[in-house]
């Protein structure tokens, strides 16, 4: 639900970012006046797209996740062993904060609970591979997103953010439902194993 709603918040982001432009646009054209630009950047979509509350959906999200992702490896190393596992048990949090090794260490972390749970191995990690390639790209043009953002200064500036922000949110979107639809399936694999060796 968390990730859903963290979700809509980059969607409504990416509306706003071309809600932004169109105004602009309209602007330079004289289709809108002065008045409108200024009511675009208080809007209530602008709002809602940057409140503080959204922020804290968006904190809430990564620690649930966290928190589900722990008790799937505890879950995955009751099923297989801690052998099954190419990291310790810290990495599971600390591979998302550690510089450089955030780039690949977390896939390896979840492709192993992958597999530990599966009901029969070798299980493919096509969704794995997806859920990861999108969501590294999300977070390398992040930045470049908000450096875009930052420096709006021209209708060119503010139509290039629209287009990065639109390509970050498809992103966004392809990684978290990729990645709601792991935690589903993982957690079925591991709540039917471990009914079954608990009888």
């Amino acid at each position: 639900m968390l990730i859903s709603l963290e979700l809509v918040r980059e969607i409504l982001v990416s509306v706003q970012n071309w809600r932004d432009y169109v105004v602009v646009h309209d602007y330079l054209t004289g289709a809108a006046t002065k008045a409108d630009l200024e009511s675009a950047d208080s809007g209530a979509l602008t709002v809602l797209a940057s409140t503080g509350l959204m922020f804290l959906i968006s904190l809430a999200a990564g620690v649930a996740f966290l928190i589900w992702l722990w008790r799937a490896r505890i879950n995955a190393e009751l099923m297989s062993g801690a052998a099954a596992h190419r990291r310790g048990r810290a990495w599971v949090v600390a591979a998302w904060i550690t510089p450089v090794a955030n780039l690949w260490y977390p896939y390896q972390i979840v492709s192993d609970i992958w597999q530990a749970s599966a009901p029969r191995r070798p299980v493919p990690v096509t969704l794995i591979n997806a859920w990861w390639a999108s969501f590294v790209a999300a977070v390398l043009v992040r930045p470049i997103q908000w450096r875009m953002a930052s420096q709006e200064a021209t209708e060119h500036d503010v139509l290039a953010n629209a287009n990065l922000s639109t390509l970050l949110t498809a992103l966004y979107l392809v990684a978290g439902v990729l990645i709601i639809l792991i935690i589903r399936r993982n957690t079925a694999w591991q709540t039917h194993r471990l009914a079954q060796d608990a009888v």
